[in-house]
């Protein structure tokens, strides 16, 4: 890598040519395509979904904020949120934004339930209502206390025109994007670039921007070189986004850049399936979390920049700070847990046997993803040092979500979706097949109960009783070994010192375009 970047800077050192700001419009890339942006659905990338389409209500640094409704009042019972809609929006394409329209937008999401039953806020609405043109009434089954945070999600209670309804629906596709935020899609050609520009009669504080150019560059040394040529001007990214840790660290000392990093905001793991003939065995799920050595992953793939994690959740996250078991690393420990569950080793043979069989398990992940690579060729090592061999399949993305939703795999790697869906939204979404959370669970004798445990916790209005709840969810998932915590992932920029303003969202998968500008 070094080598790599050594070459490329010299180029950079040869041809370099400022990023061009005179047209006011930054210039970003991303190793992935826009795709279709329909608010309602999940095929879109959500940085490209928040540009366009805004939320009832906003999550903040500060907690929950009015959006497009300037105010709301719930009931004593938690069941009717009555919102009072702003009187000064427009979409994009001229119509009006109203209570109506707001109702047929969320009507529309819970047409499709099923794709997203996942979210419980989805099974939770009973009804909704729009008294009159700036009202918005939603009555809830049972006092559901995450409602505000999940109504502020990136998708899918985003607003779309009705003119872009497909037959009156959305499940099927739209047919435009024009939505009430700050930019307007103008062009997209697909896995190259998508022009976004200012909507200049946006509702609020316009964008110093004119616009955005988003730039579809897959190869990340590619993405480098267009970075100090100065063809683009910002990376961005959680994980898959991003450049590698060592490259970043590079580019940051190198003074050239300007390199930004926000707190620790999702958890990173390893999901062991217990339904697989192997990993069922609680002793063998065990044995494999002592044997990881994450401090070798947190130095070795992220240059110490994320720290160690040894629970599922970080402690800050709600709810979240509860004492559970935990695995440090002790080959010897996992080692003797192996022999407990009958897996030998042979005089002569590096890999343990049992009947006859001999320890091998599956890691997939998702093979345009550096980080994901790097962790599991470090497993691989980790785990033949206890005498399992770990095979490790890099497969497109969605051979990999395939895998994942029929759970034919023994590891895959997990990426909580952190601020503001952690704890609530992930731990809903165990309860849902197509996610390797719940492939992971699915072998546990009390699956059914962990199923219920969340149900129950998610529409609790008592706080005691939700916070013990959360606490023997957490112990439970702890106890069985179903998730080997690895690091506490970070959101990281980096970008030509010309432009400003660059920031975080409480959303890893947010990016804030709106408030950057360039230096005069």
């Amino acid at each position: 890598m070094k080598k790599i970047y050594t070459i490329l800077t010299a180029l950079f050192t040869a041809t370099c040519v400022y990023a061009d700001s005179t047209n006011n419009r930054l210039d970003y890339a991303s190793t992935k395509d826009i795709r279709d942006i329909n608010p309602h659905l999940y095929a879109g990338e959500m940085a490209a979904q928040n540009m366009v389409f805004e939320p009832l209500v906003i999550n903040t640094n500060q907690g929950i904020r009015p959006f497009l409704a300037k105010s709301w009042r719930i009931s004593e019972d938690g069941k009717s949120y009555l919102f009072h809609l702003r009187k000064d929006v427009k979409f994009t394409d001229g119509e009006p934004f109203n209570a109506f329209v707001a109702k047929m937008n969320i009507e529309a999401v819970l047409a499709n339930f099923n794709r997203h039953a996942w979210l419980e806020l989805v099974r939770q609405i009973d009804s909704v209502r729009a008294p009159d043109e700036f009202t918005l009434e939603l009555t809830l089954k049972n006092p559901y206390y995450p409602t505000l945070t999940e109504l502020a999600l990136t998708r899918p209670f985003r607003f779309l025109s009705p003119k872009c309804f497909n037959q009156g629906k959305t499940s099927q596709g739209v047919i435009c994007y024009a939505g009430t935020g700050p930019w307007i899609l103008k062009k997209h050609k697909k896995n190259a670039l998508a022009d976004f520009s200012r909507n200049d009669n946006y509702w609020g504080e316009l964008p110093k921007l004119n616009g955005v150019t988003w730039h579809v560059i897959p190869e990340r040394q590619t993405m480098l070189l267009a970075l100090l040529k100065g063809d683009i001007q910002l990376i961005f990214g959680a994980d898959g986004d991003m450049l590698d840790m060592d490259s970043f660290k590079q580019i940051s000392e190198s003074g050239q850049f300007i390199s930004a990093m926000s707190e620790a905001n999702a958890s990173r793991a390893i999901v062991l399936n217990s339904a697989r003939t192997i990993t069922s065995d609680q002793k063998v799920r065990q044995a494999l979390q002592y044997a990881v050595d994450k401090a070798a992953i947190a130095k070795g793939v992220f240059n110490d920049t994320e720290s160690i994690a040894e629970t599922l959740m970080a402690k800050n996250v709600p709810y979240a700070d509860v004492d559970v078991q935990t695995y440090p690393f002790n080959l010897l420990k996992a080692a003797q847990l192996l022999e407990e569950a009958g897996w030998n080793l042979s005089v002569g043979k590096n890999i343990r046997e049992k009947a006859g069989k001999p320890l091998s398990l599956l890691l997939s992940y998702n093979i345009n993803n550096a980080a994901e690579k790097e962790i599991a060729q470090l497993l691989q090592a980790d785990f033949r040092k206890i005498g399992a061999d770990l095979q490790i399949l890099g497969e497109e993305k969605q051979a990999y979500l395939d895998r994942q939703k029929n759970g034919d795999f023994d590891l895959q790697y997990s990426l909580s979706w952190g601020r503001p869906y952690d704890p609530a939204s992930f731990v809903s979404s165990f309860r849902i097949p197509a996610h390797a959370d719940y492939q992971g669970q699915k072998g546990l004798p009390n699956k059914t109960e962990i199923d219920e445990m969340i149900g129950e916790l998610l529409i609790t209005p008592d706080e005691q009783t939700r916070i013990k709840l959360y606490q023997k969810l957490f112990k439970t998932l702890a106890e069985q070994a179903v998730y080997v915590p690895l690091t506490y992932s970070k959101t990281k920029a980096i970008y030509s010192a010309q432009l400003e303003g660059v920031g975080f969202n409480p959303s890893q998968y947010e990016i804030p375009f709106e408030k950057m500008s360039f230096k005069k």
